[in-house]
């Protein structure tokens, strides 16, 4: 062969060599489509790079976003946020303790949260609570108008799925939908702690907003849908079946929320550690002082109301008179 197409055998085994790399790097490619393809163009390099390491290649995500780019595989990108939240309402407000946990297990923190999904000529209602340990949906509703019977829905889903024990912190906005009396008494009905965040603050519940962002990106705006039911069904799809079985999530180390909670050691369900404004140590729940109530107790097991934020006591307040409140809460009121 060398001597018919005058070529050298060094020659024809260099050029050999060099087209293994591309053979190489076809597959890879390839590889990298079939991923983007899989998951609808929902994984950025990332999600893709963490893959492909799963399916057993080691490579830098540098390589991939380089691959991707010249490619053209682009994630789908967010839109414009709106906020849906209506804060002025008589209802009770609760103190916000999801900023003071520290979690050690499933079913200890959930967190709620409402977005709106434009449907044709229409606007529809969604609301979703997750668990803020493993990052799993565990219960959400859908519906075309934006009332305390949706979340309600919501959250007896969630507790009929996961019975968590009580104790239980619940935490929300402070929209009318979570305030209103139907709502709280549900949780005091399961013993769930109710707790809301401070007004045009949403870090304490962020999990449950990059939810919301992913799935506007990776589903909605993706998507078109003929009627409500039709929209209900892709949810079903991708929440129970895509967002909690498959999807990896970079929080909980690139895995997805199912195979991370049965990644988790069987433990017996305890209440999560709690740190107050003006101590250092965590509060212990109630079966731990049971077992220690021999021993001198130097920190009290609840906080006067002195030590609260001004204007509130530990569990279920109202917002302060003006003279009584503090600048941020003033200045959050006027807005």
């Amino acid at each position: 062969m060398c001597q018919l197409a005058q070529v050298s055998r060094a020659g024809f085994y260099r050029c050999r060599q060099e087209r293994e790399p591309e053979q190489e790097e076809l597959d890879l490619r390839s590889m990298i489509q079939q991923i983007y393809l899989e998951h609808r163009r929902r994984y950025g390099y990332r999600r893709i790079t963490q893959e492909l390491r799963r399916r057993g290649l080691v490579l830098n995500r540098k390589r991939v976003q380089r691959l991707m780019q010249s490619d053209n595989l682009l994630a789908l990108q967010p839109k414009a946020f709106v906020t849906t939240t209506n804060s002025r309402h008589e209802c009770e407000v609760y103190l916000n303790l999801a900023r003071r946990l520290k979690l050690t297990g499933i079913n200890q923190l959930w967190i709620a949260d409402l977005t709106y999904i434009r449907l044709g000529r229409e606007f529809v209602y969604l609301a979703v609570i997750l668990d803020a340990y493993s990052r799993k949906v565990v219960g959400w509703e859908l519906a075309r108008q934006m009332t305390t019977t949706l979340t309600r829905t919501a959250l007896e889903r969630a507790i009929a799925a996961r019975q968590p024990a009580p104790g239980l912190v619940h935490h929300s906005d402070r929209g009318v939908q979570y305030a209103a009396a139907e709502y709280t008494n549900l949780l005091a009905q399961h013993q769930i702690i109710p707790s809301m965040s401070r007004p045009a603050n949403p870090y304490d519940n962020a999990a449950c907003e990059s939810f919301m962002k992913t799935l506007k990106r990776e589903e909605i705006d993706a998507g078109d849908y003929c009627d409500l039911e039709d929209l209900r069904q892709h949810l079903e799809e991708f929440i129970d079946r895509y967002y909690n079985q498959v999807r990896l999530h970079s929080t909980i180390g690139y895995q997805s929320p199912a195979e991370f909670e049965q990644s988790l050691t069987p433990v017996v369900s305890a209440a999560a550690r709690m740190s107050f404004f003006r101590h250092e140590e965590d509060y212990q729940p109630d079966d731990h002082d049971l077992a220690s109530r021999s021993e001198p107790q130097s920190t009290p097991q609840l906080i006067g109301i002195d030590e609260s934020p001004a204007g509130y006591s530990l569990a279920r307040c109202s917002p302060a008179e003006r003279a009584s409140a503090s600048p941020a809460m003033i200045n959050s009121a006027t807005k």
